[in-house]
C-alpha cells in the first residue's frame, strides 16, 4: 500500500456557521465549497491548508453518522484520511494483514473520491479514511 498523504482531518460540526467562526474567521482559512453526500447524511465544507484539507462534517440528519458521533462524543475531530494511490490493493493488503474494514470496497466520497473506513478497533480507537483520487 502506498500512503501518498494526509487527505484531510475530519472535524464534525453541529453547524456550518459555528464551524467557520473558527476555521474561516479566526483561522483564516479561505472556504473551498460545500457539498451534499446524501447516502452519508452528511454535508461537508473544506478548507485547503498546503496540501491537505480540513473537512468540516455537518449532518443532514438526526439519524445520520455524524449526528450519532455528536450525540456520543461531541462535536470535534472525527476521522484521519490517508490518500492512498490504490483504493482496491491498499483494502486487500489491509484484509490480508486482518485489519477490520468498515468498507471492504469503496464507495462514493465527497469531491469524487474514492473512499473506504477502517473500524477504530483496529486502529487504536481512531476513524481512518482511506481516498483515492484521480
Amino acid at each position: 500500500m502506498k500512503i501518498l498523504k494526509i487527505d484531510h482531518l475530519g472535524i464534525a460540526v453541529n453547524t456550518l456557521e459555528e464551524g467557520n467562526k473558527f476555521w474561516g474567521e479566526i483561522l483564516g482559512l479561505k472556504l473551498e465549497g460545500t457539498e451534499t453526500v446524501e447516502e452519508q447524511k452528511v454535508t461537508t465544507a473544506f478548507y485547503p491548508v498546503g496540501d491537505s484539507e480540513v473537512e468540516l462534517l455537518i449532518s443532514t440528519a438526526p439519524d445520520g453518522p455524524i449526528a450519532k458521533f455528536i450525540e456520543k462524543k461531541g462535536t470535534g475531530f472525527q476521522h484521519v484520511s490517508f490518500r492512498v494511490a490504490n483504493i482496491e490493493e491498499a483494502l486487500a493488503e489491509l484484509q490480508e494483514k486482518g485489519v477490520a474494514l468498515i468498507d471492504k470496497t469503496p464507495r462514493m466520497g465527497a469531491g469524487g473520491a474514492k473512499i473506504a473506513f477502517l473500524h477504530p478497533k483496529a486502529t487504536g480507537g481512531v476513524l481512518v479514511e482511506l481516498s483515492e483520487r484521480d
